[in-house]
């Protein structure tokens, strides 16, 4: 079972549901992965063996008796730490508040719980979350596991670079400008920023009130290898939830039967395409066979959208 941290959130859920591993198995084979691979890359800041070990331990005695929480039952995830998990510290990065313990979880961690999943690590953020790369004053730099001397992203990119090295197979993260995009398109992992109010978000650490650019703009959201994944995390936390009065009854459907998605494409991206010349040319022509593609297949919806 040493591969196991290769899996997707929802092949261990299933896995485990199938009795072809235990919930406990999965966590440990997880943990041993932090501890093979997290001095490199600075990504996990703190687990919680014990907790956790304890929880799985409870997820495979509850499945013995025929007994499932959810679609995510006995399976482990990561959370940043400027999202509250209760008996952790909310640290947000910075050494003023290292021991700023929060007594409850914030909305979408109790929400995973209740799932079924299993919080066994907090992750790195640059100091209050309000960069684009990963160095914290209190923990520190946090490397991309595919090139050191590049970024990993951020502010998320702690979680991102878990995810990305094995060491977690679903996490959370917040995105104000970027935080949960920016480091799943630096470590090549998975993430969407739900729309405002999709995902309730409370803490306990003061500020409690949120500022209203936060309000505005600030959300929490899933990070994971695979897409299936982000739906099946996004599908757990979404929705109104009484300790956050901005939240909305947000419900996730399917297409209908024979509807088909569709994309909006832009010529390039803002800012332009690669710079060099040989790169630039490579990307223009496959983007160009990209969109052809989906054109023929009736899926673009715009050429250019900022039109």
């Amino acid at each position: 079972m040493s591969e196991l941290w290769r899996k997707s959130a929802l092949e261990l859920a299933a896995m485990i549901r199938g009795r072809e591993v235990s919930s406990r198995e999965v966590v440990q084979a997880h943990l041993d992965r932090v501890e093979a691979v997290n001095p490199h890359v600075n990504a996990i800041v703190r687990l919680l063996p014990e907790q956790a070990l304890a929880a799985a331990d409870e997820a495979d005695r509850l499945a013995a008796d025929g007994t499932w929480l959810g679609p995510l039952h006995g399976v482990p995830f990561t959370v940043k730490e400027n999202i509250d998990v209760a008996g952790t510290p909310t640290t947000q990065g910075v050494p003023a508040l290292a021991e700023a313990i929060a007594p409850v979880d914030a909305p979408p961690v109790e929400r995973l719980r209740a799932a079924g999943a299993i919080a066994f690590g907090r992750t790195n953020l640059p100091d209050f979350a309000l960069r684009v790369h990963t160095d914290s004053a209190l923990h520190g730099l946090t490397r991309n596991p595919w090139n050191p001397q590049r970024t990993s992203g951020g502010s998320s990119g702690g979680e991102a670079a878990a995810l990305a090295t094995g060491m977690s197979p679903l996490g959370l993260g917040t995105d104000l400008g970027g935080s949960l995009r920016n480091p799943a398109h630096c470590c090549g992992v998975v993430s969407l920023k739900p729309s405002t109010g999709a995902v309730p978000s409370a803490t306990v650490i003061p500020p409690e009130d949120m500022t209203i650019s936060n309000q505005l703009m600030d959300v929490e959201g899933v990070m994971a290898r695979r897409i299936a994944d982000v739906r099946a995390g996004f599908t757990a936390i979404a929705g109104q939830h009484p300790r956050d009065p901005l939240s909305v009854p947000a419900v996730f459907t399917d297409l209908a039967p024979g509807e088909r998605p569709k994309v909006a494409v832009l010529p390039e991206p803002p800012g332009g395409a690669p710079h060099r010349r040989r790169a630039r040319g490579r990307w223009l022509q496959g983007h160009r066979g990209r969109t052809a593609r989906l054109r023929a297949g009736g899926r673009v919806v715009g050429h250019d959208p900022r039109r």
